[in-house]
């Protein structure tokens, strides 16, 4: 359970929606990420940066960032218009990484290894139901957490 405000006025909550979302300047290049929390009624706005990366990359670093604010175990619904973050779940992929040391079907080290086994070490420690959403869907949570990654560039660009 996890408590957003004094515990002498909110009420212990267990599950919590996260929408998530990277934005890249180039690929490589300047990028930045978001992620919105909602608990109940409760909302934490999430973003940061990095100076040459990758439009993957910003995609898990939102996800790794969101999943790391919660302190306590919870169910986590997380949204994301990221299949490369999604698919990894859903359709095995991270599975068949770690059976193969960590090499892709072409025998090459998996990108972002760094991230992809905290993921693994968080998804271990929540309840999460992986959620792929349409990217520019309309969705307010999912444009905020585009407008937090795009802010996030630009604030550190300039």
């Amino acid at each position: 359970m996890i408590f957003l405000c004094s515990r002498s006025r909110c009420k212990a909550i267990k599950k919590v929606i996260i929408y998530t979302d990277g934005a890249c300047f180039g690929n490589p290049g300047p990028g930045g990420w978001g992620a919105v929390l909602k608990f109940g009624e409760h909302y934490k706005e999430l973003s940061g940066f990095e100076k040459n990366t990758t439009n993957q990359r910003m995609e898990l670093t939102a996800a790794v960032n969101a999943l790391s604010a919660l302190k306590e175990p919870c169910a986590v619904e997380l949204y994301s218009d990221s299949a490369y973050l999604i698919n990894a779940f859903e359709q095995k992929w991270l599975e068949r990484w770690q059976k193969n040391g960590w090499q892709n079907a072409q025998k090459k080290p998996v990108e972002n290894q760094d991230l992809w086994r905290k993921l693994l070490e968080l998804s271990a420690r929540h309840q999460i139901k992986w959620v792929k959403v349409k990217g520019h869907s309309g969705l307010a949570l999912n444009e905020r957490c585009d407008e937090l990654a795009k802010q996030a560039i630009d604030k550190n660009i300039i």
